[in-house]
């Protein structure tokens, strides 16, 4: 298969530094041996020097290395959630499971257990939706992380490595040399101990990561300083609307949101089979809505550092980072298009604390959720290691499974819940770990099934779960109050539940796009019913 794209369409783009495209395709030139972002500000290349790549792993396959001006390694990614056989639903989730998983845990028998399949068949499928084998395609994923960290943190090379998920800092060097045909202190060569986009201090060696790499570094926890990386994205970006939504849920304790400079910050519980769950926080910082080239500047907690190569794609899932606004737009039409242009879908980074937060919203108002929640944290929640470190308000992380499926009706029936909810909160908590829904196997239809058979769960909770625990761009809420007053207004006249439905389907496949528009439209003119 040819995986190369047509220069017809491309080379425009790239004249013209079309950030819509940003993520969406990659150009190789042929006399530099490097490929570069469509927005990459150095002089426009010769069309036939031009090769167009649709992911950095293909390119880098041909040999071509990252330009180090763009740099590729921060490219919001392509996410196509349109009509999809089977065979590119298997490959996309195949390659989001090598994203998120810790790099002890990658492999290829790995890979093929998750997904229920022969390793020659998710080899043979994810080669022919991606153009490489899945093992290429971890391998470049992880020497764009170590690109990143070398340019962004001061963390010693040996570090970088690790957390990047290099088993040795020999096999680091070796890859990055055969890749990039440079060496990582080459890359870095001629830096101080400032950062030099910003001039911030940079990052002293973190002692988790120093343990893991045999001693290498010097510095302590006292004298620990904070990096940021740097996030991008493709505008618009309505960042203020995004942090509203979170803000009107946020569980003090949990999460802090500061809509007027910005910001969000909360505590991060990341499980490892076999290991100790790592706690700590993370600090967000949105630019503002209209910047040309938006972005999103990240800064963790020194306990968090060792699980970098995991966490980012949560991070960039749970802000809609690699959202397309474009088709976004087009697909809501003349009616919410414009309004909800740049607009994203609020994920998750715990599916877990989703899925329970989720069941306390059922049938109640966002403020009385919200209530339930901080209750229920105050009741359960797991003090935050050294949190005289986090960002102010940030002191608890979320319950695990374990701790609500051990809790018996009595235990939560106080925060307020009644007995038939706590109930069904318990048994979604002792049910956890067997839902394909928590590993993010299976459909959209097999995963609504499995969470509506569930005791207290119906369509409503089952939707909304998939909708930001999956980050599902087409959900539709079957008998929320709202959207149906919204829908009918629209109308003209009362719809039936088919009518509604069909009104919806005008918006697939970014329904949920759509619902999120037609909340913010309610919230400005109240009407009866709730949200969530």
């Amino acid at each position: 298969m040819d995986f190369l794209l047509d220069p017809d369409h491309c080379y425009p783009a790239l004249l013209a530094r079309d950030a819509r495209f940003d993520g969406q395709w990659f150009v190789g030139v042929t006399s530099t041996g490097v490929y570069c972002r469509p927005i990459c500000r150095v002089r426009t290349p010769r069309r036939e020097n031009c090769r167009f790549f649709p992911s950095a792993t293909l390119a880098e396959a041909a040999r071509f290395r990252p330009c180090l001006k763009c740099r590729p390694e921060l490219a919001p990614a392509a996410r196509p959630w349109s009509t999809m056989d089977a065979a590119e639903v298997l490959a996309r989730e195949a390659a989001r499971w090598l994203d998120e998983c810790a790099p002890e845990d990658a492999s290829l028998p790995a890979l093929a257990a998750h997904l229920g399949v022969s390793e020659r068949h998710v080899r043979r499928v994810f080669t022919a939706v991606h153009g490489v084998a899945p093992l290429q395609y971890l391998q470049t994923r992880r020497l764009l992380l170590a690109k990143q960290l070398l340019t962004d943190t001061r963390l010693s090379i040996a570090e970088v490595a690790l957390a990047a998920g290099f088993s040795s800092l020999r096999r680091f060097n070796a890859a990055f040399l055969e890749h990039y045909r440079l060496s990582p202190t080459a890359l870095r060569k001629g830096g101080s101990d400032t950062d030099t986009a910003s001039g911030r201090p940079g990052l002293a060696p973190s002692p988790a990561l120093r343990e893991r790499a045999g001693g290498e570094g010097e510095g302590s926890t006292a004298a620990l300083q904070t990096a940021e990386l740097r996030l991008d994205l493709r505008p618009p970006f309505q960042g203020t609307a995004l942090l509203a939504f979170l803000a009107a849920r946020a569980v003090p304790g949990v999460e802090q949101v500061d809509v007027e400079r910005l910001t969000l910050s909360r505590s991060v519980r990341l499980v490892r089979p076999g290991q100790p769950d790592l706690l700590g926080w993370l600090n967000l910082r949105l630019s503002p809505d209209g910047a040309e080239r938006p972005q999103v500047r990240l800064s963790l907690s020194p306990s968090l550092w060792p699980a970098i190569a995991p966490l980012m794609p949560r991070l960039r899932r749970w802000l809609d980072l690699d959202a397309d606004p474009q088709a976004i737009a087009a697909a809501l039409g003349e009616d919410l298009g414009p309004a909800a242009a740049g607009l994203r879908l609020p994920g998750s980074l715990d599916r877990f604390e989703l899925a329970i937060r989720a069941v306390l919203g059922q049938q109640v108002t966002v403020a009385a959720a919200r209530t339930l929640a901080t209750r229920l944290i105050a009741k359960f929640g797991e003090p935050l290691p050294d949190s005289a470190g986090a960002p102010p308000g940030v002191t608890h992380v979320f319950p695990t499974p374990a701790t609500l499926a051990a809790a018996t009706v009595d235990d939560i029936a106080p925060i307020g819940m009644p007995g038939r909810r706590a109930e069904a909160l318990i048994h979604l908590a002792r049910q956890w770990p067997t839902l394909a829904f928590a590993q993010g196997r299976g459909t959209v239809e097999e995963a609504i099934a499995e969470l509506a058979a569930l005791p207290g769960l119906g369509p409503w909770t089952a939707h909304y779960m998939l909708m930001r625990g999956w980050s599902w761009p087409d959900a539709y809420l079957p008998g929320d109050v709202v959207l149906k007053q919204c829908l009918e207004q629209r109308a003209g006249t009362p719809l039936r539940p088919r009518e509604l439905i069909a009104a919806a389907e005008h918006f697939a496949p970014y329904r949920s796009y759509a619902v999120l528009q037609l909340w913010r439209e309610a919230a400005l003119k109240p009407r009866k019913g709730t949200t969530p």
